[in-house]
This record gives C-alpha cells, structure tokens and sequence, in this order.
C-alpha cells in the first residue's frame, strides 16, 4: 500500500511539473510572439493627423483607420481652436507630436486639412526632424481666404476667435507668416457649387477657401476633387490620394474628379 501511495505521489509530482513547464513554454512563446508584433509595428512609418478649425479629431477617423489598414502607424492630434490665437494652438499641438514622435526613427509624414495643414507648416517651420517624410495639406488655405476678409467683422466670425479672425488675405494673416516648404507637400483642393459665393470668393473653391489660395510656392503636387471643404478629409478619394502621396510622393492623376 505504501509503495502504491509513493507511485501516485510521483506521477502527481510529474504531471505537475509537466504542466508548469507547459505554462512557461506558453508564456514565452506568446511574449516573443508580442514582441515580435511591436517590432514589426515599431518599422510602420508614421502618420501625424491634424484636424481643421472648430472641429475635433472624430472628422479624421475615416482617414486614420485606412491609414492603419494600409500600414501605417498613425497619430491622431487633437486641439482646441476656439477662442486660441495660432501660437496657442501651436504649443499644444507641438507637446502631442513630441510625445507621439519620441524615441522613433520611423519615417514621419503630417497631413492635416485646413488650418491644421497651416499648424503643420508652423510647426515644421520651427522644428526640424532628421526623419521628416511628406507632408499633405486638404484644402489648406496657404494664402488666406477672402470668405474672412467678407466677415472679419461679423460677430458669429468673432466668437470663434483670433485665429479665424487671421485667416484672410492681407499681409498680417497667419498663412503669409509661413515659410515656404523644404519637405515634400502635396496639396488637395476642393470645387463646390452648392452655395453661389462668386460676390465675395472669386474663382474655383470649395465653399470656404479658393483653389488657388491652396497652392504655395514649391509644392510637390497637386490635385483637384469635387468635394466640398468640409468634407474633404473624410472623402474616400482624398483619403486615397493622401495615401498615394504618402508612398510614392505624387497623385493618382489619371483618376477623374469624384462628384461631391
């Protein structure tokens, strides 16, 4: 009887190592299994994304779960710009990329629409990355649009504050304060006719801020799209064409304009 009891004491002890031994086996092969998955994220080029005046990140969503899809790593900054002047803006937004950005030799690209494509030019104009990539601006207004030189006094223009305020076409604008692009930029512009604003926006435009208003000096290239202002970043045809310039550095020019 002892030595039945000894036997199964034995095979208990046995089974038990067995086991424990599994168990670590499991554990590092699921940690290596991990790392290996951050490793392989850790080599994504980044994708820095700023929204527009008086919206918040969610309008970008669109963009940054293709953007994933596609491969890439994405950063997805958010800002107050209500009742903020541009330098305001800029200090929060650079402390998010800061972070976002530490410790990486990734490759790091920005796209941003509207003012947020102006806060990338500000910020870039005052930071220089080492591994900068491209950079891509929706419906930028990079000279100012004539839509705040028509209501600069209006009082619904007012409340959204100084930075609205700064985004017209004379010389104390904030886009005539930057510097024009060392990096490679695509721009996207949008064409709406859905509101008859030729009295006071003359030419192409997307509702808000004129074609050629988007266009600066030394941009790498640059596309048209039916769509209006705010819709362009979460347009499927914009997204597409960010992510092209992203990888190639040039638009899908044989693509026809996308009726909005």
């Amino acid at each position: 009887m002892n030595i039945a009891v000894l036997h199964l004491s034995i095979k208990i002890r046995q089974i038990k190592l067995v086991s424990f031994v599994l168990v670590i086996f499991f554990i590092l092969h699921n940690s290596f299994f991990l790392h290996a998955q951050q490793k392989i994220a850790s080599k994504n080029d980044i994708v820095v994304l700023l929204h527009g005046l008086g919206r918040g990140k969610s309008i970008m969503v669109p963009m940054q779960e293709q953007l994933k899809n596609d491969g890439f790593s994405v950063a997805l900054v958010d800002y107050s710009s209500i009742g903020k002047s541009p330098d305001e803006i800029l200090k929060d937004i650079s402390k998010q990329v800061k972070v976002f950005i530490a410790d990486t030799n990734n490759t790091v690209h920005f796209v941003g629409h509207s003012l947020g494509g102006l806060l990338i030019r500000a910020y870039l104009d005052s930071v220089k990355l080492p591994n900068l990539g491209k950079v891509v601006l929706i419906g930028s207004p990079s000279k100012g649009t004539p839509f705040v030189d028509r209501f600069r006094d209006a009082w619904w223009l007012k409340m959204v504050g100084p930075t609205a305020v700064l985004l017209g076409t004379d010389d104390k604008s904030f886009p005539r304060t930057l510097r024009p692009p060392y990096y490679p930029v695509g721009i996207i512009a949008g064409i709406s006719s859905v509101i008859n604003n030729d009295d006071f926006i003359p030419g192409e435009d997307d509702g808000i801020v004129p074609v050629e208003s988007t266009k600066i000096e030394g941009m790498s290239d640059f596309i048209l799209v039916k769509v209006s202002h705010s819709s362009l970043p979460k347009d499927k045809l914009v997204i597409r064409q960010t992510i092209e310039f992203l990888r190639n550095g040039k638009f899908f020019q044989e693509i026809p304009m996308q009726q909005k």
